[in-house]
Parts: structure tokens; C-alpha cells; sequence
């Protein structure tokens, strides 16, 4: 009878201890999936915060709390490098464009000129969108880049009708044919008058006040 007793304690005893090692493991499980899932957002959260720019806070310039954000911006891809000399500043460029609006619409292109006639202006003086006088920066003659051009440094919020709607972003390809210190096709500077030599002076000793005297006769200007 005792042992019959002692067995059935054992089994109480043995099931009690089962049941506790089951069910402890369910108790820490939350634990550690809530502590992986914070470990996981903090790194996401320190990937995507941007890193701190000094050039935003240059000295004496009074600092602000505060992440900057872009408003708009001006974006490309080289599609060709170009194996000529780098664009500079201040040059007339002479290049070949074909632009189109964000639906797939094409609005203009050089190509399409009589003659297949490029279209030459001055970098940087303000003749052209403020997406075209900053858009070839860093390239080489021979390059071609693609620009994307928000509404804000093309034709603005009221567009170019009837071709450009109002705030169109706008897409260019463009290629830099040559870049020159003058309008390409304009005359060449004349070149500078020689300098007349100086008559020789006749010797005192066979001079005389008459010769001296006689005026010279005047050329006859060229007829056109």
C-alpha cells in the first residue's frame, strides 16, 4: 500500500515539473521578440536619420534645432562621358537638346531644327531656364547627360502655354557639342593694324627748306 502511495506522489511530482518547464518557455518568448523588434526599429531609425551636415552650421551663424529638407532639386545621369574638355563658367555652349514632358510628350528638340541646327548660349547669363545654366556643370565636350528638371527652375508655376502646362517638370537630353569664348558663327575679331614704320629722316646735309616744305600727296580711301 505504501509503495502504491509513493508511486502516485512521483507521477504528482513528475507531471507538476513537466508542466512548469512547458509553460515557462511561453513566458519569455514575448520577451525576447519585443526586445529583437526595438533592437530592429532603433537600427532602422539610426539608418535612415540623416547625418548632420557642417556645412549647415558654419560658424557665427545662429544655430537651429532641426533636420533641413530639399524643396526641390535639380537631378541627372550621364549617359556619355565626353572626351573633350571640361565645361567651363562663362562660355557659349553649342549643344544638341531634346526635351520632353513628364507624359511622354515631346515639346521640342534641335534635331528637329532645318539642318539639324544646334543651339548655342552663354553659360551662366541668365538667357536660358536655371535648370539648363546649371545643368551641364561637371560635364566634358562630347558628353551627353540627362536632366531632370523640376517646374521651379524651368518655366515656373505658369508654365510656357500652349506647349508647356503650368508647373511641368521637365525631362532634356542633352548633349555639349563645343563650348567657345564667343557666339559660335559670329565674325572673327579683326586682326590689329600693323604699326607703320617710321619714315627715315633725311640727313640734315641734303635737305633743303623746300623739300621740307612740299605736302605730301593724300591716298585715295578704297572704293567698296
Amino acid at each position: 500500500m505504501k509503495l502504491r502511495l509513493h508511486l502516485a506522489l512521483a507521477l504528482i511530482a513528475a507531471t507538476a515539473t513537466a508542466q512548469t518547464t512547458t509553460t515557462t518557455p511561453r513566458k519569455t518568448t514575448p520577451r525576447r521578440a519585443t526586445t529583437a523588434t526595438a533592437k530592429t526599429a532603433a537600427a532602422k531609425t539610426a539608418t535612415t536619420a540623416p547625418a548632420a551636415n557642417p556645412a549647415d552650421s558654419p560658424p557665427n551663424v545662429p544655430k537651429v534645432e532641426g533636420t533641413p529638407k530639399p524643396l526641390y532639386s535639380l537631378r541627372y545621369i550621364d549617359t556619355e562621358i565626353g572626351t573633350g574638355p571640361l565645361a567651363e563658367s562663362r562660355k557659349f555652349y553649342t549643344v544638341h537638346y531634346t526635351g520632353w514632358l513628364t507624359d511622354g510628350t515631346k515639346f521640342d528638340s534641335s534635331h528637329d531644327h532645318p539642318g539639324d541646327r544646334p543651339f548655342a548660349f552663354p553659360y551662366g547669363g541668365g538667357t536660358v531656364i536655371p535648370g539648363w545654366d546649371t545643368g551641364f556643370e561637371g560635364m566634358h565636350v562630347g558628353g551627353k547627360r540627362r536632366l531632370y528638371v523640376p517646374y521651379q527652375l524651368a518655366y515656373g508655376e505658369s508654365g510656357h502655354p500652349p506647349v508647356i502646362p503650368a508647373k511641368s517638370d521637365l525631362i532634356f537630353d542633352v548633349e555639349l557639342v563645343s563650348q567657345s569664348d564667343t557666339p559660335p558663327g559670329a565674325p572673327p575679331a579683326p586682326p590689329a593694324e600693323p604699326t607703320q614704320p617710321a619714315e627715315p629722316q633725311s640727313s640734315p646735309a641734303t635737305s633743303s627748306p623746300a623739300q621740307s616744305q612740299t605736302p605730301s600727296t593724300p591716298t585715295t580711301p578704297p572704293t567698296h
